[in-house]
């Protein structure tokens, strides 16, 4: 389906959006709050387990906040809709899987976009950088995110001097999952979204859950949240037939077969 500036593929339980915004796949006010319905269209379909996002072209993946949209009145502190900027990052109860298939330059607020998902496969030619210093503004979800997921002088680094680095440095550190080349990018983000597609789609979620709410939590405390089954996602997950279908697959030396029920 095409929506521009997004196109979007259903095929089974997995939905493909593409940011299709030429030249760069910048994203302004408009495109944000339609990403983030579509975003939590995925997020309330029962039938959808898993979602890929990249960008349109093969040049950018996504060059994050649009500064010609800003020239033309679009504020910075502006109605991103659901889910704030790209319609990720903030998305609430986000409990599916998201792959990153990121094709191209990714920086700024695209940058963000990709560290919101949950896996994060590269092309052979991306570079990154968080340069907003250079238009005198902050990367906010980059700035909190990024020293969370990397060692603290390194991100301080990039954010401080807004360079740009290889996708080599980027797997070094940890930012991607795998360095793929160009042409062969999207059949490995759906070969990796149709694994996912088979697994269990809600001990995903209560996956997903735990690990965001143990990011400013306790260990002892998360841990007694979860066994005083005190996480939606946990409770549902420890009540449903798909952890019976599970112990029974187990003992039985069988695939299981997931309903998500």
């Amino acid at each position: 389906m095409t929506d521009a500036p997004l196109k979007t593929r259903r095929e089974g339980g997995i939905l493909e959006v593409v940011l299709d915004r030429p030249k760069a796949n910048a994203i302004d006010l408009e495109t944000s709050r339609r990403m983030g319905e579509v975003f939590r269209e995925f997020r309330d379909d029962p039938e959808l387990r898993v979602a890929i996002v990249t960008g349109g072209g093969e040049k950018f993946f996504c060059a994050g906040w649009d500064l010609k949209g800003a020239a033309d009145g679009d504020a910075v502190d502006g109605d991103y809709g659901v889910g704030g900027f790209g319609g990720l990052q903030e998305m609430r109860a986000m409990n599916k899987p998201v792959i990153a298939a990121v094709n191209g330059i990714c920086c700024g607020g695209g940058f963000e976009l990709a560290l919101s998902a949950d896996i994060i496969l590269a092309a052979d030619h991306v570079r990154f950088a968080f340069p907003e210093i250079r238009s005198g503004t902050v990367a906010d979800a980059g700035t909190v995110k990024l020293p969370k997921r990397i060692p603290y002088h390194v991100a301080m680094e990039i954010l401080l001097t807004g360079r740009w680095f290889e996708v080599d440095e980027a797997k070094h550190w940890g930012i991607v999952n795998e360095i793929i080349p160009a042409d062969q990018l999207m059949d490995r983000a759906w070969e990796v979204a149709r694994l996912l597609e088979s697994g269990p789609p809600l001990v995903y979620a209560a996956i997903k859950e735990i690990v965001r709410e143990a990011e400013d939590t306790k260990f002892q405390d998360m841990m007694n949240r979860i066994t005083k089954r005190q996480l939606d996602s946990v409770d549902i997950l420890y009540e449903s037939e798909d952890q019976k279908e599970g112990a029974r697959a187990f003992a039985e030396k069988r695939d299981p077969v997931w309903k998500g029920r």
